[in-house]
């Protein structure tokens, strides 16, 4: 008979295990990398140009990469591996661009397009890809690969399209329905506990998106069909990966995309006349 063990002090299970978070730099990024510091993560923080903030943390390695580089995200890896002392066991695919300017599919230059899939989708599979290469390395043995875990960002831009921004949106739903669906079924066949999930958040304070949100009729629109009429703050976001993360809260779930927008039912594309 299958019994369950007594309640116990909550526990993440993240003491020591190897995360690598893509995008750390960046408001979402930056507080992930600091809550998985505070659930007793080895932390590998990677950016893109600067590392700006992470240069505050302890106890972090903070390796710089472009993630549409073949050799730079093998190089990332390996790294990271040496530097921590062991292989990474949780993947956050966390980086990604969002170009400011609206610009309709129909005037869209080719360069934009290819550009935005590149850094979004191309990087999320050199990740994803020298990731489970490296789980699937002799040399990783069943202890490592029992935390192992991906956790996409995504967006309700990939749940609900967004208009001007298909180039993003498009990037976004491939992540949630495309890889995290087919990943989940994927990662087990190297790591038999693996797990693939993705957070979805909608808008969020960041110091991208702080000047476009602080314009009234952009967030009274944005909060039309949201009943929590709130934007997310970064920890909002960072709590619930790190949670889909830990094998010991959330070890029986895969293949699920969250949603962190507090309950956005679309988009509002005909807001009522002020």
């Amino acid at each position: 008979m299958l019994t369950e063990d007594a309640a116990s002090p909550l526990d993440f299970g993240l003491k020591g295990v190897h995360v690598l978070v893509s995008g750390a730099s960046g408001g979402i990024g930056f507080e992930t990398v600091k809550t998985f510091l505070a659930a007793g993560a080895k932390v590998t923080a990677h950016y893109n140009t600067t590392p700006r903030s992470l240069t505050t943390l302890p106890n972090i390695v903070a390796l710089q990469a472009d993630v549409t580089s073949e050799t730079d995200v093998e190089r990332l890896f390996t790294q990271a591996t040496a530097s921590q002392g062991l292989p990474v066991q949780i993947l956050i695919v966390n980086h990604g661009i969002w170009p400011v300017a609206p610009v309709p599919l129909a005037e869209m230059t080719l360069s934009q397009w290819r550009n935005t899939h590149s850094v979004n989708l191309d990087g999320a599979f050199l990740l994803v890809r020298s990731y489970l290469s490296s789980l699937s390395s002799s040399e990783t043995n069943d202890t490592i690969k029992d935390k192992a875990s991906i956790c996409f960002i995504g967006s309700t831009a990939g749940k609900f399209g967004e208009h001007d921004h298909g180039d993003y949106a498009s990037t976004k739903s491939a992540l949630m329905y495309g890889l995290v669906p087919t990943l989940k079924n994927e990662i087990v066949r190297i790591a038999p506990k693996g797990r693939v999930n993705s957070v979805n958040p909608g808008w969020v304070y960041t110091a991208l998106a702080e000047q476009t949100i602080n314009d009234d009729r952009i967030r009274a629109k944005a909060l039309a069909s949201t009943p929590l009429q709130k934007v997310a703050m970064p920890s909002d976001i960072a709590r619930q990966v790190v949670v889909l993360s830990s094998p010991t809260l959330s070890g029986h779930v895969t293949g699920v995309n969250l949603q962190v927008d507090g309950g956005m039912e679309g988009r509002c594309l005909y807001p009522p006349p002020q």
